[in-house]
């Protein structure tokens, strides 16, 4: 899943008989301007009120996961993810959709809140690499003085912790569940 920032989205609102007749009218929607889908729903029928019954096309989408949209259909669970991902920082926002893709997560049918939370869980921070994550570890849980220090071995002990209790993807690292 490529990176993507929901409180950006927007969507490219058309409908199918306009389409068919010929004409690609319509307007580019700010999801960030309506709380729930109902109220963008309504937007989108007042846009195209000239049709009977429109039959509406998302003709084109930025920044929505491509589980969450198609041409015809927005998930009831875009809003939800948005509002639970907007309490994310930037950095993990990115985070969270590498975490995802590792995960193979539904987020079009999972609790938007429970997703964050096991996010949350196992998410451990951003690192140059392994190694770097490893000094950390040593430098937080190990009371070792400045002198073994330096005959630790960071690299073996960073393939270790790699190998059982963590994975890093895109310079995140995550704790195994």
């Amino acid at each position: 899943m490529e990176t993507v920032t929901l409180s950006e989205a927007r969507v490219y609102v058309g409908t199918y008989n306009k389409y068919n007749s010929g004409s690609l009218f319509g307007k580019w929607l700010d999801l960030s301007d309506y709380s729930d889908k109902d109220e963008f729903m309504e937007a989108c029928r007042e846009l195209h009120k000239d049709d009977q019954d429109p039959e509406l096309m998302f003709q084109d989408y930025e920044n929505i996961p491509e589980i969450l949209i198609s041409e015809s259909w927005l998930s009831d669970k875009f809003f939800e993810l948005r509002d639970a991902i907007e309490k994310l920082s930037e950095t993990e926002q990115e985070a969270f959709f590498v975490w995802c893709d590792h995960h193979n997560s539904d987020i079009s049918g999972e609790d938007a809140d429970d997703l964050i939370s096991s996010f949350e869980d196992e998410y451990q921070g951003e690192y140059k690499d392994e190694e770097d994550y490893a000094y950390e570890i040593v430098e937080e849980c190990y009371d070792l003085p400045e002198f073994a220090k330096t005959y630790f071995d960071y690299s073996a002990f960073a393939r270790d912790l790699f190998m059982t209790d963590y994975w890093m993807d895109n310079g995140f690292v995550f704790r195994c569940a």
